[in-house]
């Protein structure tokens, strides 16, 4: 097996930035400015008009380290090698031959200049992808960082390093023409500015040196606050302004003829500003960062300060919860590390919402922006429970957080956090209480919430008001409450406990009733529990990495999974219920069969699958796993293509299979693959040589054989069946209007008689010569005899005694047959009708001859014998029956 059997790699979603800077080129057939972004071993093309992703590349071996375009090409570079895209998909050129890593790459012209880790400086040829020339650097003395063409600075390109200098060098005439002293602190961003022989240098130190490189002076001198400069860019629509971006997020505009800051955005970003590009003769600035966001900013305020345009963002932190919204399958609820709750749409990537991040006041987080440090932020979101049934009237979300028995609520209609917080007053003061489980009921107007004291509590989520609690003071259960569902007719609400147990309560208690109706105890602690309403299944995962099923209805357990050798993080159920799909931190994603309890599908990740949902039209699985910022779609294979499930060996070998990319992949079909057709089932002739076996020949050819003549007679029509009047070749016409015949010269013959041939003169039939023919194998005359209607087996068995030369000889035969079938305990029914009839047209036959007499005795035996079999088997199975009615 070298694949999942069920599941298919589709596309990973949620992926926009990453900390390689965006690159921007014009196209001019469509007049539109792009924007390509880094999503680890991809990258993205984003058109500037309406900020739609219009491609994704193809998939690198390894992480990209750095882009560059040109008027043609879009390159990246992956480990040691540079790659050459056209159109953003098409692979036109490929340049091997560094030795480490690439991080720098500069279009010069009809080349290409790359820089590595080691500081080895190479020049390519585009068309031809020959190398040109190689410079090699020490790190020790010169470690480039920087790279920039100054403009009507012929084949000429000034480099920067960590130590500080600069060097200008001729490329063509492989020559160092001028080095810079520097200021004592390592270059991190090199840009042509807008006047001619000027360069900005951004320093480590935060200083912004605005330098002449003709004549090396430096013109004005800036500093920023905000730390090293790590990207510089120039607008060109008229307007003196510089941008800057520095690692804590912040763009600094400046006035480059006051000298001064103009204006600044203190949270652009909630990582380093490392693309910052503004678009030629634009008011337009572009912003990416390792926050996972791409941001455009327009420049149209009075005041020249800078607004949010548009943004494609995703996670900045990797997502612990998604989940399918709806049931339609078109959205993904999740919610990660950095507080935030987001909608993926499965279509397009214009359909994606942020519902924000959580915050314990709204209001003042948005006047003042949110940041990684604001001190309003809620911590992570740990659990979702959603609802679409009030979803425009009310909040229809309700999420629990990390170490905060506050729960707070969404409104998936209006895409924001709700001011409303539901907490109970006994935990008003009491911050130890953490809420750990909850769910919202299917009319959508209850939420009832789990918290790690054993109490339960229930709110109406529309006006937050306490309905009730279950249990008694100290709570519902002894320990934290790890579950809590309710069922669809809100008639009983289930809880399951650290302490082992699984009580059923009644919706809505009366007055005094502080106990459970029945109490269903477990040999391990709970983990979590999942629900699937339809079918009234509960999956239970245990502490000892088992997960157990049980059924609401008859409220026990029905099934045991084990298998998982690591803790189990969540588990799914697919639409039909058929299916019980969980994952470990062991790295595997396992398919149970729920009927069978069989292992169906098992595949191993390289990163341990967090949490799981399964599309309502089961057609995606989404997953999210550790250390990674997306959230990734697997296709469902069954919907597609005949599978062949059959349960897993636990010593069969666990296929790895690599995480979906950006790129929608398309499934490779192999002729050795699991998915391969299953082989027709082909039933054999006899299961178990003690038991008795039918035929598979239908009733209509054996059971009236006995009867036969009569239906003959009853069929028997009152006239005899009149010849057809023969028509003569040519038939004349008698002249009319109308088309008419003229049959008065046809003959009729009236006198037909049918030729009738004595049975004494017939030879013998081809069954009958077949019959004789055989020694031992009589099944090529059974098969023959089968293929046969009643009427034919009727005469073929009276056409045993035709031929007095030959009648013993043929009834002998067609004993043996009847032996060799009982024998064989095959057709079993087939053989008491031949026997039947041959004994009704032979039975005097037999009486007077003395051979097939004796013979007769030997069917009758293993006749006896097979019937003795079959009333054993028949007695004992009323036996059984008769038992189970009485249960």
């Amino acid at each position: 097996m070298v694949q999942s059997r069920i599941f298919a790699r589709n596309r990973a979603l949620g992926y926009v930035s990453n900390h390689i800077p965006l690159v921007t080129r014009y196209i001019l057939r469509r007049k539109e400015h792009y924007i390509v972004t880094c999503v680890g071993k991809e990258f993205h093309t984003y058109g500037c008009k309406h900020f739609t992703l219009l491609s994704v590349s193809g998939m690198h071996a390894d992480d990209i380290t750095c882009l560059a375009t040109d008027t043609f090409h879009v390159y990246t570079a992956s480990v040691n090698n540079i790659y050459a895209w056209r159109r953003g998909t098409e692979l036109k050129h490929t340049y091997e031959g560094h030795d480490c890593a690439i991080h720098i790459l500069l279009p010069f012209g009809a080349h290409l200049l790359s820089v590595d880790e080691s500081s080895t400086l190479k020049v390519w040829n585009i068309k031809d992808e020959s190398l040109l020339l190689e410079l090699n650097f020490s790190n020790n003395v010169f470690k480039i960082t920087a790279l920039m063409h100054p403009n009507t600075y012929v084949n000429k390109i000034l480099l920067g390093s960590e130590q500080g200098q600069l060097q200008l060098w001729n490329i063509r005439l492989t020559k160092m023409i001028y080095t810079f002293k520097g200021w004592q602190s390592s270059v991190m961003a090199l840009e042509q500015a807008p006047a001619i022989d000027v360069a900005a240098i951004g320093l480590n130190n935060g200083h912004i040196i605005l330098h002449n490189l003709k004549y090396d002076e430096t013109v004005f001198e800036l500093v920023q606050d905000w730390g090293p400069v790590i990207s510089i860019s120039f607008r060109t629509d008229g307007h003196p302004i510089m941008a800057t971006g520095s690692p804590g997020g912040q763009i600094v505009f400046w006035n480059l003829e006051q000298r001064m800051v103009e204006s600044q955005m203190c949270n652009a970003h909630d990582a380093a500003v490392t693309g910052l590009r503004y678009i030629p003769n634009e008011p337009l600035l572009v912003s990416s960062s390792p926050d996972n966001s791409l941001k455009l900013w327009i420049f149209d305020v009075a005041d020249g300060a800078g607004r949010l345009l548009r943004i494609r963002e995703g996670h900045a932190e990797p997502p612990t919860i998604a989940r399918f919204y709806g049931n339609d399958g078109n959205y993904i609820l999740t919610a990660g590390g950095d507080s935030s709750l987001r909608l993926f749409s499965t279509v397009t990537e214009i359909l994606n919402k942020s519902l924000g991040k959580a915050s314990f006041n709204r209001k003042a987080s948005r006047k003042k922006g949110h940041s990684v440090d604001d001190p309003l932020l809620m911590p992570p979101i740990t659990e979702l429970a959603s609802e679409v049934t009030r979803e425009k009237e009310w909040c229809n979300i309700a999420a629990t957080h990390s170490s905060l028995g506050m729960v707070t609520t969404w409104s998936f209609h209006l895409q924001k956090m709700s001011d409303l917080k539901l907490l109970p007053e006994r935990f008003k003061n009491n911050y130890n209480a953490i809420a750990t489980s909850l769910c919202l009921t299917r009319c959508g107007n209850f939420v009832v919430i789990g918290y790690n004291t054993g109490h339960v509590d229930r709110f109406n989520i529309q006006s937050g008001i306490h309905r009730a609690s279950y249990g008694n003071e100290n709570g519902a259960h002894v320990g934290p409450v790890k579950g809590v569902m309710v069922d669809d007719l809100n008639q009983t609400l289930i809880t399951a406990g650290k302490d082992a147990t699984i009580k059923f309560w009644d919706f809505k208690p009366k007055k005094g009733m502080i106990t459970a109706r029945t109490i269903l105890t477990l040999e391990e602690s709970v983990e979590w529990i999942r629900c699937h309403n339809e079918s009234s299944l509960v999956a239970i995962a245990l502490e000892n990495f088992d997960i157990v099923l049980m059924d609401l209805d008859t409220r026990k357990i029905v099934r045991h999974f084990q298998g998982h050798k690591g803790r189990v993080t969540d588990a799914c159920f697919n639409p039909d219920s058929r299916w019980l799909i969980t994952a470990s931190m062991d790295c595997t994603i396992r398919t149970w069969d729920i009927p069978s309890s069989h292992l169906i599908d098992i595949f191993q990740v390289p990163e341990a699958c967090i949490s799981l949902s399964f599309s309502p039209t089961a057609e995606f699985l989404a997953t999210a796993h550790i250390y990674n910022i997306g959230i990734f779609l697997w296709s469902n294979r069954m919907l597609y293509s005949h599978i062949s499930l059959k349960a897993i060996n636990k010593d069969d070998m666990i296929p790895e299979v690599g995480l979906p990319g950006s790129f929608v992949e398309t499934e490779k079909v192999d002729e050795d693959d699991v998915a391969a057709e299953e082989p027709d089932y082909i039933s054999p002739d006899q299961l178990d040589s003690d038991l008795i076996t039918m035929s598979a020949v239908a009733q209509s050819r054996w059971q009236n054989l006995l009867d036969i003549d009569i239906i003959k007679k009853r069929n028997k029509p009152t006239q005899p069946p009149k010849a057809p009047e023969t028509a003569p070749f040519f038939l004349p016409t008698i002249s009319s209007l109308q088309l008419r015949f003229d049959f008065s010269d046809v003959k009729i013959n009236e006198n037909t008689e049918t030729i009738r041939v004595h049975p004494a003169v017939q030879n013998l039939t081809s069954f009958n010569k077949n019959l004789q023919s055989v020694t031992d194998d009589f099944s090529d005359v059974i098969e023959k005899l089968k293929t046969m209607g009643p009427s034919s087996i009727d005469f073929e068995i009276q056409s045993l005694s035709l031929d007095e030369t030959s009648t013993e000889l043929s009834m002998l035969q067609f004993m043996k047959m009847l032996h060799h079938m009982m024998e064989r305990q095959t057709d079993f029914e087939l053989s008491q009708a031949y026997l039947a009839v041959f004994l009704k047209w032979h039975g005097t036959a037999i009486s007077e001859n003395e051979i097939l007499h004796n013979y007769l005795q030997k069917i009758q035996e293993i006749q006896m014998r097979n019937w003795f079999t079959l009333r054993e088997k028949l007695f004992y199975n009323l036996s059984v029956v008769q038992s189970l009615k009485k249960m």
